[in-house]
């Protein structure tokens, strides 16, 4: 039986603000509310790869946990691109975002998702690690993206959707849907397991 039909008497809440995880919910034919509240995304500095954003997508479910109800499934995700051994967040400005890009031209780095589902009863978190490969990019071509698709909302001053995406990487090793912003095929199947 579809998804949608198992979970008609489940109440799905999406605590993001990302147009992308937004139309991936879509996109799997699920009904689905938007709950937002504001996290501060700091993590302990000791923290390392999907450990980072598995602490993250735990965090901000913590402003929800509260007001979750028995038929409440509350999933919140967060993204980081991992290079040198760093995580990248969102560039706080062009500068940045050009700096970024240089560090990964030619080189892979890795797009780790995590996602977390939460009900009254349970936690329960996945991760998904995608490896991409970028070519040398020329400084034309990244100050050409920069300027005209000001990516300050990416993890990593990319999106693989986007130009750079499409005349900059070679290949990827993974899920394609990880590094727009969601591992979907992951969290299709563990919305099965948690109501099976």
């Amino acid at each position: 039986m579809i998804l949608n039909e198992k979970l008609k008497n489940y109440n799905i809440i999406l605590a993001s603000g990302s147009p992308r995880r937004q139309q991936f919910f879509k996109d799997l034919g699920l009904d689905f509310e938007i709950r937002l509240k504001e996290v501060d995304e700091i993590y302990p500095k000791r923290l390392y790869k999907y450990e980072i954003s598995d602490y993250l997508a735990q965090l901000k479910a913590l402003p929800h946990k509260e007001t979750l109800k028995d038929n409440d499934i509350l999933i919140t995700s967060d993204t980081i691109v991992w290079h040198n051994e760093e995580a990248l967040g969102k560039p706080k400005d062009k500068e940045e975002a050009i700096a970024m890009l240089k560090s990964q031209s030619g080189k892979m780095h890795e797009v780790i998702s995590s996602v977390c589902f939460t009900t009254a009863k349970l936690d329960k978190t996945i991760n998904h690690i995608t490896k991409v490969y970028f070519k040398e990019l020329t400084d034309e071509e990244i100050d050409y993206y920069v300027t005209n698709f000001k990516p300050y909302d990416k993890a990593g001053a990319y999106g693989i959707q986007e130009w750079i995406g499409h005349i900059g990487i070679k290949k990827i090793e993974g899920s394609y849907f990880n590094v727009v912003g969601l591992p979907v095929y992951e969290v299709y199947r563990t919305l099965e397991s948690l109501i099976d």
